[in-house]
């Protein structure tokens, strides 16, 4: 008998973990890092909910850190299986594991230097050197549909998914999961992009399953119908008349390269002036390499433009920092500037420095370009909170603040519809994950009345067997 238990993604956007087992193997799908409110930050540093030595298998769905981000723990804790995932996801994850593994080691200095934990000393939930050894354990596969043997009895198949470069739709079959010995199909979503954005291909059709995990970030939301150019533009435009900054908290990998894009073309179009775009992230700079790399999951726009030898993530005025001394020296800059830095959510990274001279500034504007979860920084500023806590610091937050809605990276619950449409069975059960609760709720009932399939809205530790 086969089943499934949810150990994150559920209840929240962050943490994804989703164990299948059968026949004895346990295969996870998706390791990531709980983000956000505190009591889910806590459970990164709880005993895991299974042995990490009795995992035969990972596979993970793309590179972003609240879905691998837990990954270099779970090796810490004993597990030395293999890692299946995209090519592209493996390249991505050789830039994000290792600095995901530094910042853990900083943030325990941190508190050690400032007597800030009750443990002595603060130790990191694991460093760069756990992260490399989970890079070792990687195996990187085509996002091509042709299944790949994960486990004995296990085989994935690995399809775009459209969110970021190497994203993926995985359908992993488990072969003699009934009593009757025929096998289970179980299709992951993972995050799935919406349709017509630049750079990737659109998500792959959904292929026949028994079961179907799907996303639901934006299952209560629709993204917003004035074009995003158009938005961001006018920010820019009166930005540059006020001769004032512009922060855009953004992630090291997808959204930083959309944003880059975005920008060029609207310099190209004479819509809006140039000015220096500064990329303080230094991972952003090795994933928009990663990005030029991938051509199989290209769209064919991006592919022409690189066909010219046009850089097509190069705006006319661009700069990349590599070095805090470089970091630190964005602050002397004055005039109309847009300065891009993770992380997206504010949760942490070189734009908490940015933000505390930013947020105070009344000519200044702060643009959120995708999603803030509940709990962070992001979220907060989002909200309208007259100041926020940054590094023991409250900060007042007298700056502009707007929202770029059709950045999301991730499908909104009209587009989720939409692809759900091209699947040629009914599934037996849809469950929806990788959302807030009410967002959740929401596109559970928007599937039902659409198609009127059984849909299920999971709890953290629920198990459900399927059969």
């Amino acid at each position: 008998m086969a089943k499934i238990t949810f150990y994150g993604g559920v209840g929240s956007v962050t943490g994804s973990k989703y164990l299948l087992e059968s026949n004895g193997i346990r295969v996870l799908v998706d390791c990531g890092l709980f983000q956000g409110e505190k009591e889910l930050r806590e459970r990164n540093w709880q005993d895991p909910p299974f042995d990490p030595r009795s995992i035969d298998a990972v596979i993970i769905t793309h590179a972003h850190i609240d879905h691998t981000g837990y990954l270099p723990r779970l090796v810490k804790l004993g597990f030395s299986g293999k890692v299946f995932t995209s090519r592209a996801t493996c390249d991505l994850l050789k830039i994000l594991l290792p600095d995901s593994g530094r910042l853990q080691e900083e943030e325990a200095d941190y508190r050690n230097r400032h007597a800030l934990t009750t443990h002595t000393p603060a130790l990191p939930l694991y460093d760069e050197q756990d992260a490399k050894a989970a890079l070792e354990l990687l195996v990187g596969v085509p996002n091509d549909g042709v299944p790949v043997g994960i486990a004995d009895g296990f085989h994935a198949s690995f399809m775009v998914a459209g969110h970021i470069m190497g994203a993926s739709l995985v359908l992993v079959e488990m072969a003699n999961a009934r009593p009757d010995g025929s096998s289970v199909r179980f299709l992951f979503s993972g995050d799935l992009g919406h349709y017509d954005q630049p750079i990737v291909k659109d998500p792959a059709p959904p292929p026949a399953c028994d079961y179907l995990m799907c996303e639901s970030t934006y299952g209560n939301r629709l993204h917003s119908a004035v074009p995003s150019e158009v938005q961001l533009a006018e920010i820019i435009r009166e930005a540059s008349e006020h001769d004032a900054p512009i922060l855009i908290p953004a992630f090291a990998v997808g959204r930083t390269q959309e944003l880059l894009y975005m920008i060029r073309e609207l310099e190209d179009d004479h819509k809006i002036p140039s000015m220096p775009v500064i990329v303080d992230s230094p991972m952003a700079a090795q994933a928009t390499q990663v990005y030029n790399r991938w051509s199989e999951e290209h769209d064919e726009e991006y592919a022409s433009i690189l066909a010219k030898k046009v850089h097509p993530l190069k705006t006319d005025w661009m700069k990349t920092t590599s070095t805090r001394e470089e970091s630190k020296r964005l602050n002397d800059m004055k005039g109309a500037r847009i300065i891009i830095s993770a992380s997206g959510m504010m949760t942490g990274g070189r734009v908490l420095h940015h933000a505390m001279r930013i947020l105070p500034d009344p000519r200044a504007t702060v643009v959120f370009v995708g999603y803030q979860a509940a709990g962070t920084t992001g979220r907060r500023v989002l909200n309208g909170e007259p100041e926020v806590k940054i590094m023991k610091s409250w900060i007042p937050v007298r700056c502009r603040v707007e929202k770029v809605q059709g950045f999301s990276a991730h499908a909104d619950w009209k587009a989720v519809i939409r692809w759900l449409e091209g699947l040629p069975n009914t599934p037996k059960t849809v469950f929806t994950t990788h959302g807030e609760p009410d967002a959740a709720a929401a596109m559970a009932g928007h599937i039902r009345d659409r198609f009127g399939w059984n849909v299920s809205v999971p709890q953290y530790g629920q198990s459900v067997e399927l059969v």
